[in-house]
């Protein structure tokens, strides 16, 4: 393996030269830099002009001075990366770090949310193929994959900032639109579960009242004015994790690992009080990723020690748990302080921010800056995840189709495996291997098209560098983003090869 990596380095090296040295020939010849100050009616214009030629070796061709600009890069293997200076002389190297941080942000949380949530719907319409709740889902994403992504950015900001901030002025549901809520959730849920006439029938009743008498209750005591989850919400939200996880990931004939969960579920009930009444109140970044980390370990740890034969199956389960819990109780903290943010000065009632990545002179504590940090997230983490929804949907369906039709899923259904069993443990596992390259191809896909997403809603990222650089006809701040952009499609197309030999063991990395 380690042969293999290093020959796909070697090979990533020289792929990366030849297209940095066309991109940096591209911009250098795409204008003049010199254009604004030869416009300009300064009286110092040429020293302006010498100045500025002095500090991007203008007078240099841009064939040699691309080598110079690599001279900078090659220190990066001694630690001491040099992207150079923009055309206002600031250093590239803390721009770069500034919209780097910007971007990740934005792009990893909706990486994470379309992943999730696009193989899981793509694996829920290939179990129910042809189905209403298919065709449903097959039309919807053709029609986020079609449409451009400056037009759902405009319809988010209509509709989910505008029509949202609107509506929390007095936040109450008509009747109306409740019982249309309620009956398109009884639908929605219909579809998904499917099964005989008669359950369809019983799911589509429980799932409209379940849903009606939910709103019903949120609407009358005010909860979107001053919402909370509670500690009923934590028992209720931390069982259904433990029995719902276990039922998916063992299954909840595995005593041990169900035990694991409902133990861990337990154990993060006991927490709700301590956590909200003590520890919320002196919540940092640093603890709150401890306390992140700590969650996993000990929601393993419970699951391993009571796991009996099956431990490590039942440490990932206890700790999946422990997870989902720990993320409701962290909700609970940002749900507190919702009221401060929602009246505060900065925010005026109105908090889905439709420009710019944060509240400027807001303040505030932890979880105050947190909400302010969501909101400013929700519409662009939106609108990238309905583009990349789509294709992940469709190729998990079709992969997920194409693997339930092998001998060896017959075969497994012959010997008497229940459905979980087939299809987490034998299908899914073969169906994950093209799916690997689709997300790896979308990581760099994604900051490269993120520049669209930036530029509409303001997030001041590698998008506006790579703007306002192009702009500029300023090839070093182009080249921050368009390095940073290749280096992370050649390392997640490595780590998609490898994964291969992860998911399945007949093929070899050498």
């Amino acid at each position: 393996m380690a042969s293999f990596v290093t020959r796909r380095l070697i090979a990533a090296v020289f792929v990366l030269l030849a297209a940095t040295f066309l991109m940096y020939i591209l911009v250098s010849m795409s204008g003049d830099p010199l254009k604004e100050l030869r416009e300009s009616s300064a009286p110092n214009k040429l020293e302006l002009m010498e100045a500025r030629t002095r500090l991007l070796n203008l007078d240099v061709p841009p064939f040699f001075r691309y080598f110079i600009w690599l001279g900078g890069i090659a220190q990066c293997f001694v630690g001491q990366c040099d992207f150079g200076v923009n055309v206002q002389g600031l250093p590239v190297n803390v721009l770069l770090q500034q919209a780097m941080g910007s971007t990740l942000q934005l792009v990893v949380s909706a990486q994470l949310i379309a992943i999730v949530v696009g193989l899981a719907v793509g694996i829920t319409t290939a179990l129910r193929q042809y189905s209403g709740y298919d065709y449903s889902i097959t039309f919807a994403s053709f029609l986020f994959f079609s449409l451009p992504i400056f037009w759902v950015a405009v319809l988010l900001k209509q509709y989910i900032a505008i029509g949202f901030n609107d509506w929390l002025a007095e936040p109450s549901i008509g009747i109306a639109v409740l019982i249309g809520i309620s009956i398109v959730s009884g639908l929605l849920w219909m579809s998904v579960l499917g099964g005989t006439g008669r359950k369809r029938l019983t799911t589509l009743a429980v799932a409209t009242v379940s849903t009606g008498a939910l709103l019903a209750y949120l609407n009358l005591t005010g909860w979107f004015s001053t919402p909370s989850i509670g500690i009923v919400g934590v028992v209720l939200t931390a069982v259904a994790a433990a029995l719902g996880v276990t039922a998916i990931s063992v299954g909840l004939k595995n005593r041990n690992a169900l035990r694991g969960s409902l133990v861990t579920a337990a154990v993060g009930i006991a927490l709700y009080y301590p956590m909200t009444w003590y520890v919320f109140r002196f919540m940092t970044l640093p603890l709150f990723l401890g306390l992140a980390v700590l969650s996993v370990v000990v929601g393993g740890a419970i699951g391993y020690f009571l796991g009996g034969r099956d431990r490590w199956q039942s440490a990932r389960t206890s700790a999946i748990v422990s997870v989902i819990i720990s993320a409701v109780i962290a909700l609970e903290g940002h749900l507190f302080y919702w009221s401060d943010y929602f009246n505060s000065t900065r925010i005026n009632g109105r908090p889905i921010a439709t420009f710019g990545s944060a509240t400027p002179n807001l303040g505030g504590n932890f979880w105050v800056q947190g909400i302010d940090t969501f909101t400013h997230l929700l519409l662009p983490t939106i609108a990238i995840i309905l583009i990349s929804f789509a294709g992940l949907t469709r190729y998990t369906r079709s992969s997920m189709l194409e693997v339930m039709n092998q001998d060896y899923i017959r075969t497994a259904r012959s010997k008497g495996l229940t459905q979980r069993t087939v299809v987490v443990r034998h299908a899914l596992r073969n169906a994950l291997i093209p799916i690997a390259t689709i997300i790896a191809l979308d990581i760099g896909a994604l900051i490269g098209g993120a520049v669209i997403t930036e530029f509409v809603f303001g997030w001041s990222g590698m998008g506006q560098l790579f703007q306002k650089g192009l702009q500029n006809v300023d090839p070093n701040p182009v080249m921050a983003f368009f390095v940073v952009t290749g280096l992370l499609t050649v390392i997640f197309n490595l780590v998609a090869d490898l994964l291969y030999a992860s998911l399945d063991p007949r093929i070899r990395v050498s």
